[in-house]
Protein backbone atom coordinates (compact mmCIF):
# COMPACT_ATOMS: atom_id res chain seq x y z
CA UNK A 1 0.00 0.00 0.00
CA UNK A 2 2.82 2.42 0.85
CA UNK A 3 4.24 1.95 -2.64
CA UNK A 4 0.80 2.66 -4.14
CA UNK A 5 0.56 5.92 -2.17
CA UNK A 6 4.08 6.96 -3.18
CA UNK A 7 3.26 6.24 -6.82
CA UNK A 8 0.00 8.17 -6.50
CA UNK A 9 1.81 11.13 -4.95
CA UNK A 10 4.33 11.17 -7.80
CA UNK A 11 1.51 10.91 -10.36
CA UNK A 12 -0.41 13.85 -8.82
CA UNK A 13 2.76 15.96 -8.75
CA UNK A 14 3.46 15.12 -12.41
CA UNK A 15 -0.13 15.95 -13.37
CA UNK A 16 0.06 19.32 -11.60
CA UNK A 17 3.35 20.11 -13.37
CA UNK A 18 1.78 19.25 -16.74
CA UNK A 19 -1.19 21.46 -15.83
CA UNK A 20 1.13 24.39 -15.03
CA UNK A 21 3.02 23.96 -18.30
CA UNK A 22 -0.17 23.70 -20.38
CA UNK A 23 -2.17 26.44 -18.63
CA UNK A 24 -0.82 29.06 -21.05
CA UNK A 25 -2.88 27.30 -23.74
CA UNK A 26 -6.20 27.88 -21.92
CA UNK A 27 -6.71 31.34 -23.42
CA UNK A 28 -4.69 30.88 -26.58
CA UNK A 29 -5.86 32.47 -29.83
CA UNK A 30 -5.24 29.08 -31.46
CA UNK A 31 -8.27 26.75 -31.14
CA UNK A 32 -5.98 23.70 -31.43
CA UNK A 33 -4.03 24.87 -28.37
CA UNK A 34 -7.25 25.53 -26.43
CA UNK A 35 -8.41 22.03 -27.33
CA UNK A 36 -5.09 20.60 -26.12
CA UNK A 37 -5.68 22.33 -22.74
CA UNK A 38 -9.25 21.02 -22.54
CA UNK A 39 -8.13 17.47 -23.33
CA UNK A 40 -5.46 17.62 -20.63
CA UNK A 41 -7.85 18.91 -17.96
CA UNK A 42 -10.47 16.29 -18.85
CA UNK A 43 -7.88 13.50 -18.77
CA UNK A 44 -6.71 14.76 -15.38
CA UNK A 45 -10.30 15.14 -14.12
CA UNK A 46 -11.07 11.56 -15.13
CA UNK A 47 -7.97 10.32 -13.29
CA UNK A 48 -8.81 12.39 -10.20
CA UNK A 49 -12.27 10.76 -10.14
CA UNK A 50 -10.58 7.33 -10.12
CA UNK A 51 -8.27 8.46 -7.31
CA UNK A 52 -11.17 9.81 -5.23
CA UNK A 53 -13.12 6.56 -5.75
CA UNK A 54 -10.16 4.49 -4.52
CA UNK A 55 -8.53 6.70 -1.87
CA UNK A 56 -10.97 9.50 -1.02
CA UNK A 57 -9.55 13.02 -1.01
CA UNK A 58 -5.73 13.00 -1.35
CA UNK A 59 -4.72 14.89 1.81
CA UNK A 60 -1.25 16.14 2.71
CA UNK A 61 -1.15 13.47 5.41
CA UNK A 62 -1.84 10.69 2.91
CA UNK A 63 0.14 11.81 -0.18
CA UNK A 64 2.24 14.78 0.97
CA UNK A 65 1.72 18.53 0.68
CA UNK A 66 2.80 18.92 -2.96
CA UNK A 67 0.66 16.03 -4.23
CA UNK A 68 -2.36 17.21 -2.21
CA UNK A 69 -1.98 20.67 -3.76
CA UNK A 70 -1.76 18.98 -7.16
CA UNK A 71 -5.05 17.17 -6.55
CA UNK A 72 -6.66 20.48 -5.63
CA UNK A 73 -5.31 22.13 -8.82
CA UNK A 74 -6.66 19.29 -10.94
CA UNK A 75 -10.09 19.66 -9.32
CA UNK A 76 -9.92 23.43 -9.76
CA UNK A 77 -9.32 23.03 -13.50
CA UNK A 78 -11.94 20.28 -14.07
CA UNK A 79 -14.26 23.01 -15.36
CA UNK A 80 -15.97 20.81 -17.94
CA UNK A 81 -16.58 18.01 -15.41
CA UNK A 82 -18.87 19.53 -12.82
CA UNK A 83 -19.59 16.10 -11.33
CA UNK A 84 -15.86 15.69 -10.59
CA UNK A 85 -15.60 19.24 -9.23
CA UNK A 86 -18.64 18.79 -6.99
CA UNK A 87 -17.34 15.46 -5.71
CA UNK A 88 -13.90 16.94 -5.00
CA UNK A 89 -15.60 19.85 -3.21
CA UNK A 90 -17.60 17.48 -0.97
CA UNK A 91 -14.54 15.39 -0.13
CA UNK A 92 -12.42 18.47 0.46
CA UNK A 93 -15.10 19.95 2.76
CA UNK A 94 -14.92 16.76 4.84
CA UNK A 95 -11.11 16.92 4.87
CA UNK A 96 -11.17 20.57 6.01
CA UNK A 97 -13.69 19.71 8.75
CA UNK A 98 -11.33 16.94 9.90
CA UNK A 99 -8.37 19.34 9.85
CA UNK A 100 -6.74 17.41 6.99
CA UNK A 101 -6.98 20.12 4.30
CA UNK A 102 -6.82 23.91 4.19
CA UNK A 103 -9.76 26.32 4.07
CA UNK A 104 -8.01 28.56 1.51
CA UNK A 105 -7.96 25.91 -1.25
CA UNK A 106 -11.50 24.89 -0.33
CA UNK A 107 -12.69 28.50 -0.77
CA UNK A 108 -11.12 28.68 -4.25
CA UNK A 109 -12.71 25.35 -5.26
CA UNK A 110 -16.09 26.40 -3.85
CA UNK A 111 -16.03 29.65 -5.88
CA UNK A 112 -14.87 27.86 -9.03
CA UNK A 113 -17.63 25.27 -8.73
CA UNK A 114 -20.29 27.92 -8.03
CA UNK A 115 -19.24 29.96 -11.07
CA UNK A 116 -19.24 26.82 -13.25
CA UNK A 117 -22.80 26.15 -12.04
CA UNK A 118 -23.81 29.66 -13.12
CA UNK A 119 -24.14 30.85 -9.52
CA UNK A 120 -22.64 33.75 -7.59
CA UNK A 121 -19.34 33.05 -5.87
CA UNK A 122 -18.65 33.63 -2.17
CA UNK A 123 -15.00 34.71 -1.87
CA UNK A 124 -14.33 36.63 -5.09
CA UNK A 125 -11.54 34.29 -6.16
CA UNK A 126 -12.74 33.86 -9.74
CA UNK A 127 -12.03 36.66 -12.18
CA UNK A 128 -14.49 37.18 -15.04
CA UNK A 129 -12.34 39.54 -17.07
CA UNK A 130 -10.57 42.88 -17.13
CA UNK A 131 -12.29 46.25 -17.34
CA UNK A 132 -10.24 49.42 -17.78
CA UNK A 133 -7.11 47.53 -16.77
CA UNK A 134 -8.60 46.18 -13.53
CA UNK A 135 -9.57 42.53 -12.91
CA UNK A 136 -13.30 42.14 -12.29
CA UNK A 137 -14.60 39.21 -10.23
CA UNK A 138 -17.56 37.11 -11.19
CA UNK A 139 -20.61 38.30 -9.18
CA UNK A 140 -20.48 37.54 -5.45
CA UNK A 141 -23.32 36.58 -3.12
CA UNK A 142 -22.34 39.21 -0.55
CA UNK A 143 -19.82 41.61 -2.13
CA UNK A 144 -19.80 43.82 0.98
CA UNK A 145 -18.59 40.83 3.07
CA UNK A 146 -16.14 39.46 0.51
CA UNK A 147 -12.93 40.54 2.29
CA UNK A 148 -14.27 39.39 5.68
CA UNK A 149 -15.10 35.95 4.24
CA UNK A 150 -11.73 35.83 2.45
CA UNK A 151 -9.90 36.58 5.70
CA UNK A 152 -11.79 33.81 7.51
CA UNK A 153 -10.45 31.35 4.91
CA UNK A 154 -6.90 32.68 4.94
CA UNK A 155 -7.17 34.60 1.66
CA UNK A 156 -5.67 38.04 1.26
CA UNK A 157 -8.00 41.04 0.65
CA UNK A 158 -9.38 41.27 -2.88
CA UNK A 159 -7.34 44.38 -3.74
CA UNK A 160 -4.09 42.59 -2.82
CA UNK A 161 -5.14 39.47 -4.69
CA UNK A 162 -5.87 41.28 -7.95
CA UNK A 163 -2.72 43.41 -7.70
CA UNK A 164 -0.77 40.32 -8.74
CA UNK A 165 -2.72 40.28 -12.03
CA UNK A 166 -1.92 43.93 -12.77
CA UNK A 167 -2.24 44.54 -16.48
Amino acid sequence: MAHDVAALAAELIDMAAADHRASVLANSDDPAEQLEWRRLTVRHGDRLAEVMAEYGWPTAESVGEEAARGAWLIAQHADRQLDVQRWALRLMEQAVSAGAAGPRELAFLRDRTLVNEGRKQVYGTQIAGVREGAPVPWPCEEPERMDELRAASGIEPFAEYVAQFAI
